[in-house]
């Protein structure tokens, strides 16, 4: 299971329910950085093995959740060539975010890694900091309940959020605290804002902002500092880069194209 948490992290479906939720939105949250029709493409390497490939895109429209404008917005994540033989993955995470609020209104899984499957949907009522899961990969489908922290996101939409922050008036080592939900628990996440540097993409040289996930003890990544992810120096700040450390072994997860952005990338030459 610590496995499955890999894809999610690095880039940090079934019979949807009604949620109980309210027209309002749970806070006003300005974004300037993402809109409709953004596709954004990556190679996956596990070490110097090309292992797969991913995708983060938002639909070409906005969808509606609890009587809510939403951005569509989804990854999936596959396996490719020879790492294919031995852990074929096919996974999708989608996300419902509210436009106003940029917090999550309702998300999907559909997991498939070698022979484990996984499919769930969670609806969050942002006005009561609840959440309400199905999942359907059992039979019969379970259902949950969960009280969350204030404003709460999940792995996708949080990744968005960061996208909306204001990192010229950050010092390095100033830390993002963000309260989110995955797997039936609640967990606390800090970033840490380490500066600028400008990195190497298979799209060519990208000036980037650098963020650390102070990541807890594990069994999956190499310290605290394991992981860290690159967000393009601009209006856009789309996410250009993410390196991980392992016991065993690094991953890298590298941007190669990205269509329909706000802004210009901001590229080093």
């Amino acid at each position: 299971m610590r496995r499955r948490l890999l894809l999610p992290l690095l880039l940090f479906c079934a019979a949807f329910t009604q949620p109980i939720g309210t027209a309002e939105p749970a806070r006003l949250w300005p974004n300037s950085s993402f809109r409709t029709g953004e596709t954004i493409r990556y190679k996956v390497h596990y070490g110097i093995i090309n292992a797969g490939e991913a995708q983060i895109e938002t639909s070409g429209g906005l969808e509606r959740v609890a009587d809510r404008p939403c951005y569509r917005a989804t990854v999936t994540g596959r396996t490719t060539g020879s790492f294919d033989y031995f852990m074929h993955v096919r996974d999708q995470w989608r996300c419902f975010i509210d436009t106003a609020s940029i917090l999550p209104l309702r998300s999907s899984r559909d997991i498939a890694e070698g022979t484990y499957r996984k499919k769930e949907v969670v609806d969050f009522d942002q006005a009561r900091d609840l959440v309400n899961v199905v999942q359907t990969h059992t039979d019969p489908a379970l259902h949950y309940t969960f009280k969350v922290p204030n404003n709460v996101q999940e792995l996708v939409s949080g990744f968005y959020f960061l996208r909306t922050l204001d990192y010229d008036h950050m010092k390095p080592g100033e830390v993002v605290r963000v309260g989110g939900f995955f797997d039936e628990g609640t967990f606390n996440l800090e970033v840490c804002y380490k500066g600028r540097e400008i990195v190497e993409t298979k799209a060519g040289l990208v000036h980037a902002i650098k963020l650390v996930p102070k990541m807890p003890k594990n069994r999956i990544f190499r310290g605290e500092d394991a992981i860290k992810v690159y967000f393009s120096d601009d209006k856009n700040k789309i996410p250009v880069l993410f390196q991980a450390e392992l016991f065993v072994g690094s991953v890298k997860v590298d941007m190669y194209k990205a269509e329909g952005l706000k802004a210009k990338l901001n590229m080093a030459r």
